[in-house]
């Protein structure tokens, strides 16, 4: 059988680069390259996102529009990183663990919108409540989140582990104040929510890893107790390879979740913290593993096996 072409449009990024040191060395597929001097011609970007079976685009919103117009009369699968097209209804969500033949559906599917990295910890959560019902689609949500500054690009990286001017010497520090950060709209689209969640993300001084909390009481849920908000989820991931729901014994355990815990993995862990009164749902995963390249791998394996 022929290798498929993959290529990767803006292998030079955060999450480009973790892209291809996730496929170099791969004999199951053929990795296309633009030429160092080709990189600011256009005709050359063209020519080599229609020569590729699957193309995974690692840029802004407005260039992978640009990138997905320039293959729009040919064959090119699309997996596509950036905001652009999460909520587009003609491209298939990529998480592939959000019900049961999901992963089908992306396997077939010609464009693909990888989740962000924050709405994969959250929709991980909210999803498997809404769906069976526990959590009422008009309930008003409150989300907290922690990333290594890794997820800011190489800005807030050379900003984080720079001594210039721009320099950034707080080891934590809130964002998106104005309560309308990007990954808003899909977690609402995907957590299948009437209304759009506060969400509180963070940055703390680490490179890689993630924790996303969704406190609730348990009076806004159609639970009698811990266990079965529990329950419900463990039933969700199942099957899963990369999500694992750990066992109450384990989360009760736990006094410090570190969210560096799974840095350098493609997985994610759920915990469900607390009693049967109030629970913290937690989700820990990597910024850039299934966060965003490693989720990219993921979708791309299933659209090529």
């Amino acid at each position: 059988m022929t290798k498929p072409n993959i290529y990767v449009d803006g292998e030079q990024g955060t999450t480009g680069l973790q892209i291809l040191e996730r496929l170099q060395g791969r004999d199951d597929i053929k990795l296309l390259s633009m030429p160092h001097e080709e990189r600011r011609n256009p005709d050359a970007r063209r020519r080599l996102l229609n020569e590729a079976d699957i193309a995974i685009l690692c840029l802004p919103d407005d260039a992978s529009r640009e990138a997905a117009a320039m293959v729009a009369d040919g064959d090119t699968r699309l997996i596509d990183a950036s905001t652009a097209h999460r909520t587009n209804p003609n491209w298939t969500f990529g998480f592939k663990e959000l019900e049961p033949g999901h992963d089908e559906k992306i396997a077939t599917s010609r464009f693909v919108s990888n989740p962000g990295c924050y709405s994969t910890g959250a929709i991980a959560l909210i999803r498997p409540l809404t769906q069976a019902s526990l959590l009422g689609k008009d309930a008003l949500l409150t989300i907290n989140a922690v990333s290594g500054y890794t997820g800011g690009g190489k800005g807030l990286i050379a900003q984080m582990e720079g001594s210039n001017d721009d320099a950034i010497d707080a080891p934590h520090f809130i964002y998106a104040t104005g309560l309308k950060h990007k990954h808003a709209p899909e977690i609402t689209e995907y957590g299948m929510l009437d209304n759009s969640p506060v969400f509180t993300p963070s940055v703390g001084r680490f490179p890689q890893g993630m924790i996303v909390q969704l406190p609730l009481h348990m009076a806004a849920l159609k639970a009698g107790c811990r266990a079965e908000v529990h329950a419900c989820l463990t039933a969700h991931y199942a099957n899963s390879k990369h999500v694992r729901v750990a066992p109450l014994e384990e989360s009760d355990a736990v006094t410090r979740l570190d969210p560096t815990k799974l840095a350098g993995t493609d997985t994610m862990d759920l915990h469900v913290f607390g009693n049967d009164t109030h629970v913290n749902l937690v989700a820990s995963l990597d910024n850039l593993g299934k966060g965003a390249s490693g989720a990219c791998v993921q979708a791309l394996d299933l659209m090529i096996s």
